[in-house]
């Protein structure tokens, strides 16, 4: 492609709109890296910063993702999460035709703040079990969960996930067969770092959070879960 330097249209977003029209058209399909800085600056004829602002543009349209020391790699499609009376993580990847995994980013025993406190029915500053995921679907992190349990209730929910590494079949384990969603509150925003080190997203990307409120059979809360989804990776699907 010949850039047209007297069309009054900046050089990178010339080049972004190329780059868009070949993950159109499949030269780079889902997945796929792009091209090096060096190989695109020249193909067209240009420096690395302008191929940067170019990529920088596609990342913030969802096209692409940056990862440091890795490249730019073409978006997977967008991921249908549905929220119903049951929602699991694992099922609801598995639908899809893909393959859920997870890894551990905390397991500790910690304060409840306001927001947990009155979930799990405490008071501000009870001891809460978190188990925080890190939620991917074919290798490709989609979210980070946060699961909190009263630590009165559940003394040994940490030493048991250990062992079971799911959080159902943990709870079965410790007599809840089953467990019900009450309440979901979905809300959005910017990421903070953490959130952008752990889902390889830029800081312009925004997060889905959703919080909610699970119950065990007798009506009791149960949990309460804090998710935060990549939202270039991830729509929340609520029917009714």
């Amino acid at each position: 492609m010949n850039l047209d330097r007297g069309a009054g249209i900046a050089l990178w977003r010339q080049i972004a709109e190329e780059l868009h029209g070949d993950i159109e058209r499949g030269t780079f399909p889902p997945g796929s890296r792009l091209a090096t800085e060096e190989e695109l600056a020249a193909r067209f004829g240009v420096n690395r910063h302008t191929v940067r602002r170019a990529c920088a543009l596609l990342q913030d349209q969802g096209l692409v993702r940056i990862e440091q020391g890795r490249g730019t790699f073409v978006q997977e499609g967008v991921i249908d999460y549905p929220l119903t009376e049951r929602t699991r993580f694992s099922e609801n990847i598995r639908r899809q035709a893909r393959t859920p995994s997870g890894e551990v980013l905390r397991a500790t025993v910690l304060p409840a703040d306001a927001a947990t406190a009155r979930a799990l029915g405490l008071a501000v500053g009870d001891p809460v079990s978190l188990v925080e995921l890190l939620s991917l679907a074919d290798g490709q992190p989609i979210g980070i969960a946060a699961h909190y349990f009263a630590e009165a209730r559940f003394p040994d929910l940490i030493a048991t996930y250990n062992e079971a590494g799911r959080i159902t079949e943990t709870l079965r384990r410790l007599g809840v067969p089953d467990y019900t969603r009450k309440t979901t509150r979905v809300t959005a925003r910017l990421p903070d770092s953490y959130e952008m080190r752990h889902l390889k997203i830029a800081r312009t990307t925004p997060v889905l959070v959703t919080e909610a409120v699970n119950i065990d059979p007798a009506g009791r809360p149960l949990e309460f879960g804090v998710a935060r989804f990549a939202g270039n990776r991830v729509q929340v699907v609520v029917d009714g």
